[in-house]
């Protein structure tokens, strides 16, 4: 670090050094200077870029200047999907700009990029930022609610969402949501797709050990945190975020130290659906949080599922829920590499049982077949009064019987075959 860097509290300033790196250092810093969706913070990034908007949202615009930028970030603001109270048009409002200062300004002191850059390098991790090739695309699609970096731990690139699956669901998981949430998530896995989920207890957990455990090529899973990568939290999982971290990445939109809170876990649902073509909700409560990352994977116009469960179960209820709204109906994870695999492939097999030799006969050839005797022949006149059909519905029926052979003439008449 420079004396001229640790004169202005250990971070770069505009104009020093790579541009590249000077981008990566001001989106880290801004990382922690904002909330996750801070309008006016978003809005100021899309405007200006991120090395003018740390320079602006850190003080270090002149005074004179605040009323110009102000005024350009009213122009910025455009119209709001959410009306005149989106939070678009708030931010672009008069005002906004000198009331997001005052609230960023207790932050400004403890800003370290650097430090903050370092600290996750020696963790064995990295700061991607949407400059970068690596960048998932799938995040794309949130448009200026994706977040301004990724803090990554692990060593492969970043899986791509159209080989991605989230797999979430409540934390107080009943026995059967964990069994499911396994045998979904190692299925996924073993198929080569990647499962991604938020770490949490229950269904979450489960997931994440679960693909784990395949042997498949590729990141077996992806755990999005709502606080820094280098907290494991919950702390009752730490091994396991471990080995995600390990074999898998650990994501999240917050600098290193980050806490995780409430609000954090309710945005950080959106980057979960964003990164993945298809959202399963294993179970859910009526109001569960697992129903927001739901919703915005709908939101981005992509597939969601949910596992049915029992109707006297309170864990299912969310998901009944979302069946009834339009989800697909997954029990197994053929059914879920179905709704993302490239067309023609990855069709699920019919579970059901092996088929039979009369499977799809009509109804009078079933009622003809079913008044067939196994041993000794029968005439067509006493088929007729067993089946209850006309002698030349009988004799229609005994031929199309025959050509699939499930009927045979025989000494005395006609009578099943041995297939049928």
């Amino acid at each position: 670090m420079t004396p001229g860097q640790q004169a202005r509290g250990g971070w770069a300033v505009v104009g020093e050094g790579n541009g590249t790196d000077q981008v990566r250092i001001a989106r880290a810093a801004l990382s922690r200077l904002f909330e996750p969706l801070d309008p006016v913070g978003v809005l100021l990034v899309a405007a200006f870029g991120p090395e003018e908007a740390l320079r602006i949202a850190s003080g270090r615009a002149p005074a004179a200047d605040l009323a110009a930028l102000g005024t350009a970030l009213e122009d910025a603001a455009g119209p709001d999907l959410g009306g005149a109270s989106g939070p678009r048009a708030a931010a672009g409002r008069p005002g906004a700009l000198a009331g997001a200062l005052e609230r960023w300004a207790p932050r400004v002191q403890h800003l370290a990029p650097e430090r903050d850059l370092e600290a996750t390098a020696r963790l064995g991790g990295r700061l991607v930022i949407p400059e970068d090739a690596e960048w998932p695309s799938g995040l794309l699609g949130l448009g200026a609610e994706g977040p301004l970096c990724l803090w990554v731990r692990g060593d492969e690139p970043l899986p791509a969402a159209e080989r991605s699956v989230a797999v979430v669901g409540s934390r107080d998981a009943t026995g059967y949501g964990i069994s499911v949430a396994g045998e979904l998530a190692r299925g996924v896995a073993d198929l080569g797709l990647t499962v991604v989920s938020g770490g949490a207890y229950g269904i979450d957990g489960q997931a994440h050990r679960a693909a784990l455990s395949s042997s498949a090529a590729g990141v077996p899973t992806v755990a999005v945190m709502a606080g820094g990568v280098d907290r494991y939290y919950p702390s009752g999982n730490e091994d396991l975020l471990r080995e995600v971290a390990r074999r898998g990445h650990l994501v999240s939109e917050l600098p290193p130290g980050a806490s995780p809170s409430k609000h954090r876990f309710l945005k950080r649902n959106r980057l979960i659906a964003a990164m993945s073509a298809l959202t399963v909700v294993v179970e859910a409560r009526w109001r569960s949080g697992a129903l927001s990352t739901a919703r915005r994977a709908v939101d981005l116009g992509r597939h969601v599922a949910a596992v049915p469960g029992s109707v006297y179960s309170a864990n299912s209820a969310g998901c009944h829920r979302l069946l009834r709204d339009g989800a697909a109906c997954v029990t197994d994870a053929k059914e879920a590499y179905e709704l993302v695999a490239p067309s023609g492939e990855g069709h699920a097999e019919d579970p059901s049982a092996p088929a039979r030799a009369h499977d799809g006969l009509s109804l009078v050839d079933l009622m003809v077949l079913e008044a067939l005797p196994v041993r000794r022949g029968a005439a067509v006149e006493s088929l007729a009064v067993v089946a209850g059909l006309s002698e030349a519905e009988i004799r229609a029926g005994l031929g199309r019987l025959s050509l699939v052979g499930l009927c045979e003439r025989s000494e005395g008449g006609w009578r099943r075959s041995r297939q049928a």
